[in-house]
């Protein structure tokens, strides 16, 4: 009941599509300033998020498109644009003010959706489970989702031992990193999703 090609085909398209390392300085980044225990919630929160998201989509993906009139390119636009926010606010070091680190959830946005469930990986699942062959294949799209996942949280709940190390200092020059890294992605995401909509018209 496991097909391993098909298991091993989703999980290493998740991976670059999900880039755990590349997210560890973004999450760094967002929840610095916050004690060691919120932190490791808020990296569960992330992928729990991350995981529904990706869960809905899986089941239910190409009905929720279609409802709402959505085209995956859309949602690739609005997902960078979104991304892109975010960025700007890492590069001017806005995420540094008070009530941008205490009082906001950035477990759920942008860390849950869209930077770990975001358009690539929602695509990816949609077309993983409507391809999959049977009980066999489904069984190993699902657990090859829930492996990704197990090891986002793995990544991002260890990564807390890099801020012990790096100190204050350390941690604004990742944020700038980050910041720089996210914007990269956010901009490629538009530009994928521009590119769909040229090739489509």
């Amino acid at each position: 009941m496991f097909d391993a090609a098909v298991f091993g085909s989703l999980f290493l398209t998740l991976f670059v599509i999900m880039d755990p390392p590349g997210v560890t300085p973004i999450f760094l980044a967002l929840t610095s300033g916050r004690p060691a225990k919120v932190q490791r919630k808020m990296a569960l929160q992330a992928v729990a998020v991350a995981f529904s998201v990706i869960t809905i989509f899986g089941l239910v993906g190409h009905q929720i498109l279609d409802y709402l009139h959505v085209s995956v390119p859309a949602l690739m636009i609005a997902g960078g644009l979104l991304l892109l926010l975010i960025a700007l606010d890492l590069l001017t070091g806005k995420t540094d003010e008070p009530k941008q680190t205490k009082d906001v959830n950035v477990a759920l946005v942008p860390l849950g959706m869209p930077l770990l469930a975001g358009p690539g990986a929602i695509v990816s699942v949609i077309l993983a489970v409507q391809n999959a062959d049977g009980a066999k294949g489904q069984v190993s799209v699902w657990a090859a989702i829930v492996a990704m996942h197990v090891v986002l949280w793995l990544v991002m709940r260890y990564s807390l031992l890099i801020i012990r190390v790096i100190k204050d200092g350390g941690v604004v020059l990742v944020t700038r990193l980050a910041g720089m890294m996210l914007s990269a992605i956010a901009v490629q995401q538009i530009i994928n999703g521009v590119t769909q909509v040229i090739q489509g018209t």
